[in-house]
């Protein structure tokens, strides 16, 4: 086993030792996208909210050169009709992008280093594939030489760009290289599944990467249910735990999508079950984000609608505009709907309109909001 191609089921036998909320559902969409157009998934929800979860839950089902049977046999997805087709079929690619960042000086190598890195791992598992060609062409020539194709795995796929934006051209060429061309990538993967913070960065008004079919916290659609955890899961945590299930709402709750209905961040959840407290657990989520940056941008009409949001009003909202990174703002809209997506409002889908989420979302507001000069906002 390697460090990014097959690493092994270890992250996902780790989290099944703790307590666990059975997603594994959601492996059943994917093996249904396998080998078809709609294989290519990008998946945008906020920190804390369960995306590397479900990366290594991933990794460990897919992944060829173990057995995980042990690990899904007694969950949801080992009673779908492909559960055990794909179970350990695929050579795994997978790449974890926030622990990169200290082995490519700030990502200003990152590309480099993954094609090297995930080259010399296929030389080391397959001395028979040729690795002398350009990195599209290893992976050409590892396919044809094993009959195994790759699914890839890249976890926070966005991180690069968050914190480095001077690198995006390279990255997102580097992206472009293995998933815009439908012939090579047909080819080459069986599936991808990328999450993130943010959803695929735009070019122009089109994503940079096309093929891929993306959920966000803005439109969610059939992973909704897979963004965090539903009502009725939080309702038997609490039960289980002899948790007010009253008050794990009014501080929780607040995220709702379409066909789903309540969706509740995972991580808030479990820290005021595990420490019998209900308190905002999300500046304990080392997001580099700060809400006082963005809501202190200089937008007509951006601090009168912050004063409404923190009153609790419901303020009409156009994500269309957006240009998926942290730094291209045009307007108040733009702002709130990066907020949409790092998670501190919520997004109505039918009226198109955003408020603050909960007790906990809102504490942060008024951390926040004691720090901003607008004399609006304040009042």
């Amino acid at each position: 086993m390697g460090t990014y191609l097959n690493p092994g089921n270890y992250g996902f036998e780790r989290i099944r030792k703790g307590p666990y909320t059975d997603k594994s559902k959601m492996i059943e969409l994917l093996n249904e996208a396998i080998g078809t157009p709609a294989n290519m998934i990008c998946i945008s929800r906020p920190r804390r909210f369960g995306k590397s979860y479900a990366a290594q839950m991933l990794c460990a089902y897919y992944g060829k050169n173990q057995d995980s049977h042990r690990l899904f046999d007694d969950l949801a997805v080992a009673d779908t009709p492909l559960y055990e087709k794909y179970i350990n079929h695929f050579d795994m690619i997978y790449l974890d992008m926030t622990t990169l960042r200290s082995y490519t000086d700030n990502y200003e190598n990152v590309v480099d280093y993954i094609m090297q890195k995930i080259t010399e791992e296929i030389a080391e598992q397959y001395p028979e594939v040729n690795t002398r060609g350009d990195f599209s062409t290893t992976l050409i020539n590892a396919v044809e030489k094993t009959g195994n194709q790759f699914i890839m795995i890249i976890d926070e796929w966005d991180a690069p760009i968050r914190e480095n934006p001077a690198v995006q051209q390279k990255y997102l060429g580097l992206l472009r290289t293995l998933f815009k061309s439908s012939a090579t990538t047909a080819r080459i993967f069986a599936a991808a599944y990328m999450t993130g913070i943010l959803p695929i960065k735009k070019d122009g008004s089109q994503s940079a990467i096309s093929d891929f079919r993306e959920f966000s916290m803005i439109k969610p659609r059939q992973y909704g249910e897979y963004v965090g955890f539903t009502e009725s899961e939080v309702r038997a945590l609490c039960d289980e735990n002899d948790i007010s299930f009253e008050k794990m709402r009014r501080w929780y709750d607040g995220y709702s999508f379409k066909n789903v209905g309540s969706v509740y961040n995972p991580n808030s959840v479990m820290q005021a079950i595990e420490y019998k407290d209900f308190d905002s657990y999300w500046t304990e989520s080392s997001a580099s984000e700060s809400l006082l940056g963005y809501i202190s941008q200089d937008y007509n009409g951006l601090t009168r609608t912050i004063a409404e949001l923190i009153g609790g009003v419901d303020v009409k909202v156009s994500t269309l505009g957006f240009a998926n990174d942290l730094t291209t703002f045009r307007s108040k809209d733009d702002v709130l709907t990066l907020l949409i997506h790092l998670g501190y409002l919520a997004y109505d889908s039918e009226t198109e309109t955003v408020k603050v989420p909960n007790e906990e979302i809102k504490k942060e507001f008024q951390r926040s909001v004691r720090e901003v000069k607008h004399a609006e906002t304040l009042r």
